[in-house]
């Protein structure tokens, strides 16, 4: 069996293993409670560690944050994780995201990820989609380092900015990846 068949049975079998979590699936353990926890938690390191985070949330319309992402992969990957859409200061709805890669990549790895929604636009697009696509819609800006500095609510002129942080793990590569994000009951 060649290593691009090998890969593609691993990402499947990964895939469906995700698909046990999704709702209406028996082992949807994660209740409400624990997403509205760890997004809490999420939250707060990043602020802690990202000052323009805290400023963009005073202006955003919505965060939808995914706590304990978990992204593994060997040419093939898959990552899958469970969040909350804050609004108001207040949980307005739970979403998963599911995405698969394919490229040079090997390794496991846990992150948070925060998309703070700064349009009615963009906000709208989440809710009125059955499963936003990322890198397709409205415009996200991934927020590094450099960017965060010069970041003001001024200068924050996009419909998404998004955040990657508190990574564990070692995930290294290159590779074309698309994320797909779902409401859900918890």
């Amino acid at each position: 069996m060649n290593i691009k068949r090998l890969s593609s049975l691993i990402l499947i079998a990964f895939l469906g293993l995700s698909a046990c979590q999704m709702p209406g699936g028996k082992s949807d353990a994660t209740s409400a409670v624990q997403i509205d926890r760890d997004v809490d938690t999420a939250l707060k390191n990043l602020y802690d560690s990202t000052p323009a985070a805290r400023k963009l949330a005073k202006t955003a319309k919505a965060i939808l944050v995914f706590p304990g992402i978990v992204k593994a992969g060997f040419i093939g990957g898959a990552q899958y994780g469970k969040g909350a859409l804050i609004k108001n200061g207040r949980t307005a709805g739970y979403y998963n995201m599911v995405a698969g890669s394919y490229g040079l990549q090997a390794g496991v790895q846990t992150f948070d990820y925060a998309m703070f929604f700064m349009t009615n636009s963009a906000l709208d697009y989440l809710d009125r989609s059955e499963g936003f696509e990322v890198g397709v819609g409205p415009s996200i800006v991934v927020v590094d380092a450099g960017v965060a500095k010069s970041l003001t609510t001024t200068t924050g002129k996009n419909d998404v900015y998004a955040f990657i942080f508190g990574q564990k793990g070692l995930m290294a590569g290159l590779g074309l990846q698309g994320s797909k994000i779902t409401r859900i009951n918890p």
